[in-house]
């Protein structure tokens, strides 16, 4: 029986990392649960998997809602809660589903606790990959995709030689505006960008589909997994979402992850790696799908991807700020305080404002987020 943290549980990811848990009994026991501030989904889960201790990281509501948990589990708040949950208890896995930097921490101490991370959570290697790839390395622990595109390089790699790969190939369904040029894109609401053609996500990674910046992201948190260089990782629209990723070796030959676009299965393989078990669901009927489209990026219109390029080679603080920009616009955009065209216009103009700090330590990377969120404001 695997041991598991999930941080994020009532998120996307975190609550289809419960129905594979829930699918499975007697594989897992959860130790720990952690949520933003939705006490009420929060309480459920942990009366349904029994976890020795809940995080609610908003002090206030954990304060209105401990009473709540009596007799259920403990209440632990904050970052400092987040880290006990990620670290302080005898899980095996760690999973990291939360949104944003606040990841980051966590999953260090995880790590250093000994823990195998299940990782779809981008902002972490995105902005703290030269801290984390050598610290997995030392602590000889896993570092699991779940990402449905990372997971697929990640199958796709599965006894290959990692020097003999020539090029990472990442699928992009396109979003809801694929096809269209900025014209058309100057007057979109915030429910137009959330009506992903494939998909099912929270928020904030809907709207990182919408502008590509979610492959951007994903590009820079390719580079860490798989120690491959931004000028051999290749974006390509698949707008079917039947192929997950593809990964191309220095003998011409192409290996592909496909299947329905569920992200139970990335999260069902990450949980048991290296292992595969059964998982309800529709499976890939070739008759019916017919084929297979491909298309080349607008990376015009969808700038994101070119800027994330531009802060992988600068390095340093640079991811930092590509994902700390696009976080607070993407913010701002689903309150909306901004137009959607301004999200990687906002990222730009960041970028091209910003000092390199080279190799930043973790107070550094987190200074360089606050900083460009009060230059946005």
């Amino acid at each position: 029986m695997k041991k598991l943290t999930i941080l994020g549980s009532t998120g996307s990811i975190g609550t289809q990392t419960l129905d594979v848990i829930r699918a499975n009994p007697g594989d897992f026991e959860v130790k720990a649960l952690a949520a933003n501030k939705n006490a009420d989904m929060l309480l459920e889960q942990a009366k349904e998997f029994g976890p020795d201790v809940v995080c609610i990281y908003d002090e206030k509501t954990a304060f209105e809602n401990k009473d709540r948990f009596k007799g259920i589990a403990k209440v632990v708040c904050g970052m400092d809660g987040l880290i006990s949950c990620a670290a302080e208890n005898d899980a095996d896995i760690a999973v990291c589903a939360v949104v944003g930097m606040i990841g980051i921490r966590p999953v260090i101490e995880a790590i250093k606790a000994g823990k195998d991370i299940a990782l779809a959570n981008k902002e972490t290697l995105v902005t703290a990959g030269h801290i984390i790839i050598p610290l997995v390395k030392e602590k000889n622990v896993k570092l699991l995709p779940v990402d449905s595109e990372h997971s697929a390089i990640f199958q796709s790699l599965n006894g290959e030689k990692r020097g003999q790969v020539s090029k990472l190939i990442l699928t992009a369904s396109g979003g809801p505006f694929r096809g269209k040029k900025k014209e058309e894109l100057r007057d979109i609401k915030v429910e137009d960008a959330l009506k992903h053609p494939n998909w099912s996500m929270g928020r904030k990674i809907t709207i990182d589909s919408a502008t590509m910046v979610n492959k951007g992201l994903e590009i820079l948190e390719a580079a860490w997994l798989f120690d491959m260089d931004i000028d051999n990782i290749q974006v390509v629209v698949q707008p079917q979402s039947v192929i997950h990723s593809m990964v191309e070796f220095n003998d011409g030959a192409v290996i592909a992850q496909l299947g329905t676009p569920d992200m139970k299965l990335p999260i069902q393989y990450a949980l048991y790696y290296p292992d595969r078990v059964f998982l309800a669901g529709d499976r890939l009927d070739f008759y019916a799908l017919g084929h297979i489209d491909f298309e080349k990026p607008d990376t015009d219109t969808f700038e994101g991807i070119a800027l994330a390029a531009a802060a992988g080679k600068a390095g340093g603080s640079m991811p930092t700020v590509y994902n700390a920009a696009n976080e607070y616009a993407v913010a701002k955009f689903l309150n909306r305080k901004m137009g959607f065209l301004d999200i990687t216009k906002t990222i730009k103009e960041m970028m091209e404002s910003h000092n390199v700090i080279a190799d930043p330590d973790i107070d550094t990377i987190l200074s360089v987020e606050r900083e460009i969120y009060e230059r946005i404001g």
